[in-house]
């Protein structure tokens, strides 16, 4: 199931352009994560598109989506991907003006003291119940547009997530310039051969 997890978000972050290359992907346990999926960035940056937003939350459900197509059914072990994908998602809406419908204001107020650019302590919410359903519903919708692009992507590229998920069971452990062979057609036997001979 890990395998395969890992695998979903790899392939969906492959596929997506705005995502940063994967870097490292592995089954090895690491504290309370089952599989990693590591991405790195090519340049810093500081800001943060609506576009790459989107993408993030797809990547995100990457590894559900697989678990779902695969075996039917779902496990704990995309909890945090989803609280990660509906912070974005949330903040899209409330923080930075990304909603269409609601426009270009901050609804949630972050509180407390900035610290390497991030915000701790509560949010204030500045709207009225009747605006809370409809921020509601635009995080829904925007969390479910992830989930149902992160499944397509899935499923028009079926062979390369097994490929990926026999690469893992075999390897526990693969490269970016692995990931790049085996989602463009290379087998887990060739790639067996090329390990060999480095």
């Amino acid at each position: 199931i890990t395998a395969y997890h890992e695998a979903g978000h790899t392939l969906v972050g492959k596929k997506l352009s705005g995502i940063d290359p994967i870097h490292k992907v592995t089954i090895i346990p690491r504290g309370m994560a089952l599989g990693i999926t590591q991405t790195l960035p090519e340049k810093d940056s500081l800001n943060l598109t609506k576009s790459k937003a989107k993408q993030m939350i797809s990547f995100l459900f990457g590894g559900r989506a697989a678990e779902e197509i695969i075996y039917g059914d779902i496990t704990t072990g995309a909890g945090n991907d989803i609280e990660r994908a509906t912070e974005i998602a949330r903040r899209m809406v409330c923080e930075w003006g990304m909603s269409e419908k609601l426009g270009p204001l901050s609804y949630e107020k972050r509180e407390g003291p900035v610290f390497l650019g991030m915000q701790y302590g509560h949010t204030t919410k500045e709207y009225s119940d009747a605006k809370a359903e409809e921020i509601d519903k635009e995080v829904f919708g925007i969390i479910q547009t992830g989930y149902t692009q992160a499944v397509q992507i899935l499923n028009d590229n079926r062979d390369a997530l097994e490929r990926l998920t026999e690469a893992l069971l075999e390897f526990e452990t693969i490269d970016g310039a692995e990931v790049e062979l085996l989602v463009n057609g290379t087998t887990v036997s060739e790639l067996r051969k090329i390990r060999d001979n480095k």
